[in-house]
């Protein structure tokens, strides 16, 4: 059994911070409230990226939580163009880490391509459960 629940965000500073409620709600319901921490911050450097480099003017990207019964597969697709990469941040430079931070807090991550734009992907592993998912 799996569990998916998905939000669209359009172009604008104040959508990072709706992402960042949005997971911390759907894992609250879910009841995984040890992954939130990581999982807020690792959308909110997705959703940051997908703002300033990957959806266009008048697009949105997208937020997509997937529960299996080990893993949390999050997913941020936006319409645009490229990849992101990993960059070798100076120590003075005020950008550049967050990708470092996003790989070292998923157990697994990679991009999707579409026609259109692509999917940032990470997945989060949880401890397998007994119960039902909710």
């Amino acid at each position: 059994m799996s569990l998916v629940q998905q939000r669209r965000f359009t172009r604008r500073r104040t959508s990072v911070g709706a992402s960042r409620e949005f997971v911390t709600g759907v894992l609250t319901e879910w009841r995984l409230h040890t992954l939130i921490e990581d999982i807020r911050l690792c959308v909110s450097e997705l959703a940051t990226n997908a703002l300033l480099h990957g959806v266009p003017p008048g697009r949105e990207f997208s937020v997509v939580l997937h529960r299996a019964e080990d893993q949390v597969r999050m997913e941020v697709r936006d319409s645009g163009p490229g990849h992101p990469y990993v960059q070798q941040a100076t120590a003075d430079a005020c950008s550049g880490r967050g990708l470092h931070l996003v790989r070292e807090l998923a157990d697994d991550s990679g991009v999707d391509d579409h026609v259109v734009g692509k999917t940032v992907w990470l997945i989060f592993k949880t401890a397998p459960t007994t119960a039902a998912l909710p």
